[in-house]
């Protein structure tokens, strides 16, 4: 599932359409996670994109007064062509048209979606989210005081998307490796120091991501068909039973939490 990084890349890739107006939105199948209104989108057409910007793992098209909150899933993708293309892409199931191209959201396996809203703050999908992993107020002494009762263990609490936002299991792992906690340490253990490493692990990590372009893994393209390149620099995830490459020596131990894969190494995660 594309993760933080690589829906920060979709929303980069796609801001030469801020300020375009769209021509017009051709639903083909509306038959994603949950069935797109059609009735609504017409509204849209002819109005200005005023901005493009991500909340958590979603992108918002900010259209006058309204928004258009499209949603990944599994194996969503943005697509950038020319207005006048006629390539089509099985699965392709929604196309934006603007003057001179357009952006197609393609999803194989149809756990993405996309709602016209009016209400960011209060619409479901958004209102229970944390905060954002790179602002200021996601800190070490937040991730402390929102976890330190908890009996669940880091990692999953890094995933949940009410703690802190956008990180998913291949980014959990890198994160909890770069701060050298293993992922199965139960919040209320951790001291304010390695509450304060992992949020500085987490900035780190993102941000290396996102400037790498995202993690390609089996699905995830950017929207200008180029693959993300951030999976050459992945520490641990997908390492099991290769040597760590940070003591050389051990093993890196593959384990199933929460039925996802976690990847650790035993001597330098504590």
């Amino acid at each position: 599932m594309p993760e933080l990084p690589e829906v920060e890349t979709s929303v980069q890739a796609i801001q030469k359409f801020r300020n375009q107006h769209i021509e017009s939105i051709k639903i083909f199948n509306p038959n994603l996670r949950w069935k797109v209104n059609r009735k609504p989108f017409q509204k849209l057409h002819g109005k200005k994109v005023k901005n493009i910007t991500r909340r958590a793992k979603y992108i918002l098209l900010n259209v006058d007064e309204f928004q258009i909150l499209i949603h990944l899933g599994m194996t969503g993708t943005l697509r950038i062509d020319k207005k006048n293309s006629k390539f089509y892409k099985k699965h392709d199931h929604i196309e934006f048209i603007f003057e001179d191209e357009k952006i197609i959201f393609n999803d194989p396996r149809r756990f993405g979606s996309m709602h016209f809203i009016r209400d960011p703050k209060n619409h479901f999908l958004l209102k229970n989210l944390g905060p954002e992993p790179l602002s200021s107020e996601f800190n070490g002494m937040y991730l402390f005081n929102k976890t330190k009762k908890s009996k669940s263990p880091i990692k999953n609490a890094l995933m949940n998307q009410k703690n802190v936002v956008g990180i998913g299991n291949i980014y959990a792992n890198e994160i909890l490796f770069n701060s050298k906690i293993r992922p199965t340490r139960k919040c209320k253990t951790l001291t304010k120091k390695e509450n304060i490493r992992i949020a500085e692990s987490t900035k780190i990590i993102l941000k290396q991501a996102i400037e790498a372009g995202g993690t390609t893994l089996q699905d995830f393209y950017q929207p200008d068909g180029n693959k993300g390149y951030f999976k050459i620099d992945l520490s641990v995830y997908d390492r099991g039973n290769k040597n760590c490459l940070s003591c050389k020596k051990e093993e890196i131990t593959r384990i199933v939490q929460a039925q996802r894969a976690t990847f650790f190494c035993k001597k330098c995660q504590v």
